[in-house]
């Protein structure tokens, strides 16, 4: 039987893709973050010049560089092509260390009025 050049040597090695890395690895099997995080929290980390990347995982220096401005969790994941959980858990990290700082959204305790989602839904089927 000849082997094929192109098959890995291993199950976690992608030719095209390069090593494979499983979330849970990531994140060191964690699956919960110490604090929570909204899907819609902006995140703003510590600016470059004041934070020593060298200790710090791949995906930690990622969240930190795409975070310089302020940018949603939801973005995060995106940008990161990571699990919105595992960017969770990372971010969770990042907040113990001070690296840092999340903004959830307000929540309001106040339902709108009748009217005004019925006017809503009618301009929505006017369109």
């Amino acid at each position: 039987m000849v082997d094929d050049p192109r098959r890995p040597a291993h199950d976690w090695l992608d030719v095209d893709a390069g090593p494979v890395v499983r979330p849970y690895a990531v994140t060191g099997g964690r699956v919960r973050p110490p604090g929570g995080f909204d899907l819609v929290a902006i995140v703003l980390a510590a600016p470059l010049d004041q934070v020593d990347l060298t200790p710090l995982q791949p995906e930690h220096r990622a969240i930190i560089e795409i975070a310089q401005g302020p940018v949603s969790v939801a973005e995060l994941a995106s940008q990161l092509d990571l699990p919105l959980g595992v960017v969770r858990v990372l971010l969770g990290d990042l907040l113990a260390d001070g690296l840092v700082t999340s903004h959830e959204p307000r929540h309001t305790t106040t339902i709108p009025d009748d009217d005004i989602l019925k006017a809503v839904v009618n301009g929505l089927r006017a369109l």
